[in-house]
């Protein structure tokens, strides 16, 4: 379990690197376009790309914040809770979250394969769209297994992750 762990932790990182890069690209390009709009030469297609590298940012993300317990928990009932029961409902939204998140993988991988076949691209720089796409589905099947890997974990009470965060 532990090897499982190391390896999706490694991709999580990797992921979370992926995004951070987009995020530079992304402040590189509208920093790029104010400039140039306030010189009368906007960046042509800069709205293709940041709408592309805003994928990337958000998703390429999102299996880090539920990795730091980073996704929103409402918690105004936990307390008066058993702990047993914190621990299923804990279990029920990581795997809740698992669902939606290869959900949205197996949409856009369906949304991708439809990209192609119609060779579908962005308004103004004519980038394939699938590219992207393919990204998003990476990133958010990342997530899901990245969710059910905690789940698994805490019914093992291996670790609970929100709590090893607000010990450090």
């Amino acid at each position: 379990m532990l090897a499982i762990r190391r390896l999706a932790d490694r991709l999580i990182g990797l992921s979370a690197i992926t995004g951070s890069i987009g995020l530079i690209v992304e402040v590189a390009i509208i920093l790029v376009d104010v400039i140039g709009r306030a010189l009368g030469y906007p960046l042509l297609g800069s709205q293709d790309l940041i709408t592309m590298t805003l994928v990337i940012v958000v998703f390429g993300a999102m299996a880090l914040c539920d990795r730091k317990g980073g996704h929103i928990a409402i918690d105004v009932f936990e307390r008066h809770f058993p702990a047993g029961f914190n621990k299923i409902i804990d279990i029920a939204s990581a795997l809740l979250g698992a669902v939606i998140f290869a959900m949205i993988a197996w949409t856009v991988y369906e949304s991708a394969r439809l990209s192609l076949m119609l060779n579908l691209s962005t308004n103004l720089l004519n980038l394939p769209k699938a590219w992207f796409q393919w990204a998003l589905c990476a990133f958010s099947a990342l997530t899901a297994i990245g969710m059910t890997l905690r789940a698994v974990e805490l019914t093992m009470g291996i670790r609970d992750v929100r709590m090893e965060d607000s010990a450090s």
